[in-house]
Parts: C-alpha cells; structure tokens; sequence
C-alpha cells in the first residue's frame, strides 16, 4: 500500500500547471503589495496604532517603525516580482513567506482569510520545484524540467479544496440556511443600486442567494475534478468571484481563488491553452530534460501531516462546545468565509481596590475606529486591550486595579448581549488553549423578522 502510494505522488505530470501558477501567483502577491503602498495601508494598519493586537503565542512579535514598514512592503513587492518571473526563487521564496507572515502577525486585527491562504499557498510554493520551467533561474542555468511528481499537483488540489469544502460547511447551519442571514443585512444596504438593488429588496432573495452560496462552496471542489464539467464550473467560478468582489470589500480573496481553482485543470492546461492560441495542436513537453526530485518518504510524511493539519484545524472549535461565531475560539484559521456579521459595544471599568477609586475608559483612547470595530466583537482581543489598560495605568504609578469590561455583541441582527463576563476582573484573567470561562455564552436570542437592519 505504502509502495503504491508512493509511485502515484512520483507519477510524473507536466511542470506547466505549477509554473504557471507560481507566474500568476506571484503577479497578483506583487499587486497586492503595491496597493497597500499606494492607498496607504501601511500607515493606517502598521504604524499609525499606538497598540497592535497579537495571536496566542506571539506577544514578542514587534511593530515596526514607519521606515521599516514602508522598506519591507517595497522589498516584499520585489520579491514577489522574483517569484513571479522565477529569478533566485530558492531565496526569494522562503523571504516572501517569512516576510508576509510577520506582516501578519503584527496586529490580530488584520486577519483576512484570504491573508491566510496567501500565506499557505506561498509557503507551498517556496518549498516546491515552481522555478524549474518558464523561470529565469531556469534559463541562467540552461536547464529546465518537464515533469515533476504528481504529488505537488495532488498537495496543492488539497489546499485549494479544503478552503472550498470548509466554507460551505461553515454555511451548513440554520442563520444561513433558515433565515438568510448575514446576507439578509448586507444586501438591504444595497438595495439603491442600479439593477440588482430591486432584486436585493425582494425578501427571498437573500435565502436563495444564502443556498447557492453553500451549494457553491460545498460542491465545487466536485464538479472540478470531473474533467466533462471542469470549463463550466470553472466559468461558474469566475462568475461567482466577480460578483461577490463587486458587491462586498473582500479585498484579493476573489482574485486568489480564481488563481488557485487552475490546479484542477490537467497539468498541460497552459501548454494546451497556448497552443490554442496560436492555432497549434497541443505540444507534448520534451521528456527527460530535467527531472524534478521524487518524493521520498521525508516528502510523503510531510506532506501528510501538513494535509492533516490543514483538515483538523477548522475542526477544533468542536473541543470547545458553544457556538463559534460567538465565541470565536476556533474562529481563525478555518475557512468559515463571511459566515456572520457581528457588531459590538465594549467600554472598560477599571478599579482601584485599595481606594474605591474607579475610572471608566473608551477603547477610542487607545485604539483607531477599524481595530474597535474588529475587537469589539472578539472576546480574547476584548481580554488583551483590558491588560494593555492595566498597563497603562501602573506605568502611570496607579497599582492594585481591577479591570472588567462592559462588552455587548450583536450576532446576525439579534437583540444585543453580554459576550463577557462584567463580574470577571480581566487583569487577572488569562487567555490561552482551554475554553475560556470568562466569555459569555451564547444566549440564543431569536432573530428579529425585520427586513431592513443596516448593514456595517
């Protein structure tokens, strides 16, 4: 069994299917880059805040200056360009990675997922046989490969499925399915718009829109590996994409996963593809030129435990129980796409326990509107910036404080609740991997049968 498996990830398949990837990938990480320079992200997410929310088990990761942060997005664009036409990849590659991932980490508040593919998939490529065709590493050392292991087309088939199939899970659950929400919220707010806002303001149309969202995401993945129906949901693919990018700000998710959904095509796609272009029959790709190395049990364990890790990651809000869209423990990192919209209300109490003395404090004291609005809806961010307050209060030479939160959240239009404790004094409290006791359960209010509610 192990012997079988192993000459099937070692199949040799067409190295065109990667190269073109790693070209189109690498254009559209290049662009990302870019715009974050020119419409001046950079500032207003990384060095404006004077305090930037971090990921369980990275606290140490540090902000950068303004020039440190301006130097690396222009750096990181270059090496994006050298992935992308394949020059020095064996170092740009692993640079891009572990550059983007610290841009990640510097503030919580930043999560996309479409950030987190981006990231996954680079870390694939880095690590995969991308430059060996259609590369200028290739041409310098005038050797090229044809063919690669089957195995690279198989990991990345993986990723690219796990992110479809999860989302549509994410969807299995009666706000999207019974009652149309979020998408009920989102599309009132639409509804001024020429020819399809009278569409939005038909009240069925945010169930029916919900549904083809989840048959969508959870049976694409299907219909793309069956070769006779691959051209046409592909085309429904791009359909989809393009109309969820024009009606919602979800930045470069579209455009990734337009990108990645090629590597269901056949591996020859771009050699076919080319060869139409030119009115040619499809050339078949030199054989034995350069081969790239075979997978070897190293490889194949690796690559397991990655697919592994990828397939239990979205499953672990289930250790924790309650409802993750409320909770959030699982939340991140699991595919769950524009599942919920979730407004919030928080403001602090902070009290001096030797002295009575007692101070109330706005979030806007420390932080800037977009990471209010993302912490205000996020239990272990609302836990963070209570010990930033403690801090900043005993820098000031006031000991001995008591910080609780006043902290209300609205999930998919209902009534508002406490999504804290108000008893719990957060200074003293700790986040961490075990359920956090200290997060107000989910109170399963019934959701409002109003059509109109505004939209964030």
């Amino acid at each position: 069994m192990r012997e079988h498996l192993r000459e099937a990830l070692n199949r040799p398949v067409d190295i065109a299917w990667l190269a073109a990837f790693r070209i189109l990938f690498g254009l559209v990480m290049s662009v990302s880059m870019f715009r974050f320079i020119a419409y001046g992200w950079i500032d207003r997410f990384f060095v404006k805040p004077t305090f930037h929310f971090k990921y369980w088990g990275f606290a140490w990761v540090p902000a950068p200056s303004h020039t440190t942060a301006h130097v690396l997005f222009w750096v990181m664009a270059g090496l994006a360009a050298c992935i992308c036409v394949g020059a020095w990849f064996r170092v740009a590659a692993p640079l891009f990675v572990l550059g983007f991932a610290y841009i990640q980490l510097i503030d919580a508040t930043t999560y996309l997922n479409h950030y987190y593919l981006a990231l996954v998939l680079s870390a694939l490529l880095a690590v995969s046989p991308a430059h060996r065709a259609w590369s200028v590493d290739a041409w310098r050392r005038r050797s090229s490969s044809t063919h690669i292991p089957a195995g690279w087309l198989w990991l990345l088939r993986a990723q690219v499925g796990i992110v479809y199939t999860y989302a549509g899970l994410a969807k299995a659950q009666s706000d999207w399915l019974l009652e149309g929400q979020p998408l009920r919220i989102w599309l009132s707010s639409l509804t001024s718009l020429p020819l399809l806002g009278p569409l939005f303001a038909w009240d069925p149309t945010a169930l029916l829109m919900s549904w083809a969202g989840f048959l969508f995401d959870a049976s694409i993945v299907i219909w793309m590996s069956w070769r006779r129906t691959r051209p046409f949901a592909y085309a429904i693919i791009i359909v989809f994409h393009i109309l969820t990018r024009v009606l919602f700000p979800i930045g470069m998710f579209p455009v990734i996963m337009v990108l990645s959904a090629l590597v269901f095509f056949s591996p020859s796609w771009p050699r076919d593809l080319w060869a139409r272009l030119r009115r040619q029959s499809s050339p078949s790709p030199v054989a034995n030129v350069a081969t790239a190395p075979a997978w070897r049990s190293p490889t194949v364990t690796l690559a397991s435990l990655f697919v592994l890790f990828q397939l239990l990651m979205p499953l672990r809000h289930w250790l924790y129980g309650g409802n993750v869209l409320w909770d959030e423990q699982g939340m991140r990192f699991s595919w769950r796409v524009m599942v919920r919209e979730k407004n919030g209300s928080v403001n602090y109490v902070v009290k001096q326990t030797s002295t009575g003395r007692q101070w109330e404090v706005s979030p806007r004291r420390y932080l800037n509107r977009i990471q209010e609005n993302e912490m205000s809806g996020q239990p272990d961010l609302i836990l963070q910036l209570a010990h930033h307050i403690q801090r900043d209060f005993a820098a000031r030479g006031i000991e001995g404080l008591e910080v609780r939160a006043s902290a209300f959240a609205s999930l998919n239009g209902r009534p508002a609740a406490y999504l804290v404790d108000p008893n719990v004094d957060l200074a003293k409290t700790h986040d961490g991997l075990a359920k956090a006791d200290w997060i107000a359960p989910d109170p399963h209010l019934p959701l409002p049968r109003l059509r109109a509610i505004s939209a964030r």
